[in-house]
């Protein structure tokens, strides 16, 4: 799957000083279970690698989104997690300022109506679709 880049200062807080930062991201993960068995985490310097199996190419991805929306993460690696190949077509997008899933759905799928589909997407990663961060990393299902 190669490596993510994220933006380090955004993301949802999980650790700080004398926390283990890997421990963190790997309950974050395994709280919202998105189909990966023999989960491994590890933190380095900002980078997070991954490993395990995961049950399908979008529950690798929305691992890769977990780890790297957090505050301190800048890059995720999911090299080593072991997934069937991608069925459809999936793009990322980083939310902007002034974004709503409405007018991202609108962009990408050509519905403003259609912003379930992504939240859908992205249940694991958006926990409610009213509060999304400019900087937070999603998938968009286009195919």
């Amino acid at each position: 799957m190669g490596l993510f880049d994220f933006i380090i200062g955004q993301g949802k807080k999980l650790f700080g000083a004398g926390d283990d930062p890997a421990a963190k991201i790997k309950q974050e993960i395994e709280s919202a279970n998105p189909g990966i068995k023999n989960l491994n985490v590890e933190f380095k310097d900002g980078e997070v690698k991954l490993s395990g199996e995961a049950a399908s190419a979008e529950a690798m991805e929305k691992a890769v989104l977990m780890a790297g929306n957090v505050q301190g993460v800048a890059k995720v690696s999911a090299d080593q997690v072991q997934a069937p190949p991608q069925a459809g077509k999936v793009e990322y997008y980083v939310i902007q300022k002034g974004d709503t899933l409405s007018a991202v759905a609108k962009k990408f799928l050509g519905n403003a109506n259609d912003y379930p589909k992504i939240f859908e997407a992205n249940r694991e990663v958006i926990k409610d679709p009213n509060l999304i961060y400019p900087g937070q990393k999603i998938r968009i299902p286009v195919g």
